[in-house]
């Protein structure tokens, strides 16, 4: 008889060796140990199956973060349920279209989240985020955890839609498994680690990253609903791993009360979903000691790469692939390019996505003949096969006939002072096609003025990169994972030289 091949299978596995250990810890008080997550989750999936939601479909989940909503995902994993999570900050309009995609068998909402009163005529359940009042609270039943396949879909992730109407990514049990595997072991989890979570769980970094590499391990997790700097600050010094976005450790950073007495237990800091500047790289090992450690992965494979965790960790690296999974940098014309030359980042490994959910025509699109997935991102590589990215491959612009790269003048830029950080576009251009702007956000209690940036980019880049125009904000719009919005900029500044004429 085959193992059952249910990423849940993983954690209850996990979970029945170690069932006295805290699971979730919230505001310092253990919440739920591991033994009861086993019984809330056995609840939770035998709830699920008194509704009528049955193996194979899907539920479709925007709610607040919560220990709860983690018990409902794991409950669903186990129930072979394909998990649908949202961001919270959709809107009605962009939830009927997720509806009419996914069509689930099953919505739920947490109060005052549109999902709550959309327009739905299936199964629906309320998550206020208290264990005591879900929706599965003082049920009789129990389920056990359903068998599934690797290949059998344990979750969908809509990617943002910044290019027209979101995808949604199948991930399978197979991606999640290998995954959080070999994460354990590139990262060197340790029995006794315990991870502080601040990040949200709609997305993959909170959810297949963290909380799985959390409880494959029956890891203690102390549970922040939202990152507080000065929540996480105390809760630090209890932690041994934290994992954030860029903006988490930059506001930390700001903290006069962060010091590197606070984390003298954590053995590692870990960075992703946006780019992690080098200057905050920087300071952060001059305050901490420590060098985070920098990785790259995406919605539709997962985690892709690392920087070591023995070795050198470089900034503005995300290190070489992870062990099973191949990546390759590939130029115009699909040459390979050479090392250190830019081209976009293609991947192929156990960790990479079933497909597009019912979008068979975008899923053969993005991957090539021989069956690699064709990233969009735009990375260099060197000889030791450590990669850069150095930004999308919608992102490049071409000014004049010249192929321009925005990470190239944002490092430019960011290495000045007073410049807190940088978001280079390119928008139309009567003459050139494409002209580069320079959106540039001020360093708390600084003035920046354009032409001094432009006279100093003078002697760090060619006529062409430099950006015909600068514009000084006080702050780049992100969204909820940390990522600046490129799009929103672009529209902001479309019409930036609409009476150009050279």
């Amino acid at each position: 008889m085959t193992a059952n091949e249910n990423v849940f299978a993983l954690f209850e596995a996990a979970a029945a060796a170690h069932r006295e250990r805290d699971f979730l810890i919230v505001e310092g008080r253990p919440l739920l140990s591991y033994d009861a997550m086993l019984d809330e989750t056995a609840r939770a999936a035998a709830w699920l199956r008194s509704i009528g939601v049955a193996q194979g479909d899907r539920a479709l989940v925007q709610v607040h973060k919560s220990p709860a909503a983690v018990i409902l995902y794991l409950a669903c994993l186990r129930a072979g349920v394909t998990f649908i999570p949202l961001n919270t900050a959709y809107q009605a309009g962009e939830l009927a279209y997720f509806l009419g995609d996914a069509e689930p068998a099953l919505l739920v909402a947490s109060p005052g989240l549109p999902a709550e009163t959309v327009v739905f005529d299936g199964a629906r359940a309320v998550l206020t985020g208290a264990l005591d009042a879900a929706p599965w609270a003082g049920f009789g039943g129990a389920l056990a955890t359903v068998e599934a396949r690797r290949d059998e879909p344990a979750a969908i992730l809509y990617t943002s839609g910044t290019t027209g109407r979101s995808k949604g990514a199948v991930l399978t049990h197979g991606n999640l498994s290998s995954n959080v595997r070999t994460l354990s072991e590139t990262w060197r989890w340790q029995d006794d680690d315990v991870l502080l979570h601040a990040l949200p769980i709609f997305h993959a970094h909170g959810l297949f990253v963290a909380l799985h590499l959390a409880v494959c391990n029956a890891s203690p997790v102390l549970f922040h609903e939202r990152f507080d700097a000065a929540a996480v600050i105390r809760d630090l010094p209890r932690a041994s791993v934290f994992m954030g976005v860029p903006t988490f450790y930059t506001r930390l950073l700001t903290e006069p009360a962060f010091e590197a007495a606070l984390v003298s237990n954590i053995r590692l800091f870990i960075s992703g979903s946006a780019p992690l500047l080098d200057a905050t790289f920087e300071a952060f090992e001059q305050r901490t000691g420590h060098r985070i450690l920098e990785r790259y992965g995406m919605t539709e494979a997962l985690m892709v790469t690392s920087n070591p965790y023995d070795g050198p960790r470089i900034a503005g690296s995300v290190g070489p692939a992870l062990p099973g999974i191949a990546v390759r940098v590939v130029a115009e014309g699909g040459k390979p390019a050479a090392a250190g030359e830019p081209g976009v980042l293609e991947i192929k490994g156990p960790n990479l996505f079933a497909g597009y959910w019912r979008n068979p025509e975008k899923t053969a699109q993005d991957h090539t003949p021989d069956g690699w997935f064709i990233s969009g991102d735009v990375a260099t590589m060197d000889e030791g096969g450590v990669v850069r990215i150095v930004g999308r491959a919608k992102d490049l612009i071409i000014s004049g006939g010249y192929n321009v790269y925005p990470k190239e003048i944002e490092l430019a830029i960011d290495a000045l002072d007073g410049v807190a950080e940088s978001a280079v576009i390119g928008v139309p251009h009567p003459d050139f096609g494409e002209g580069v702007v320079a959106v540039v956000a001020r360093a708390p209690g600084r003035e920046l003025d354009p032409a001094a940036i432009s006279d100093a980019l003078a002697t760090e880049l060619a006529a062409f990169k430099r950006p015909k125009r600068i514009i000084i904000v006080d702050e780049l719009p992100r969204n909820a994972m940390g990522k600046v919005q490129k799009v929103e900029l672009r529209g902001l500044h479309k019409d930036s030289f609409t009476a150009v004429s050279a």
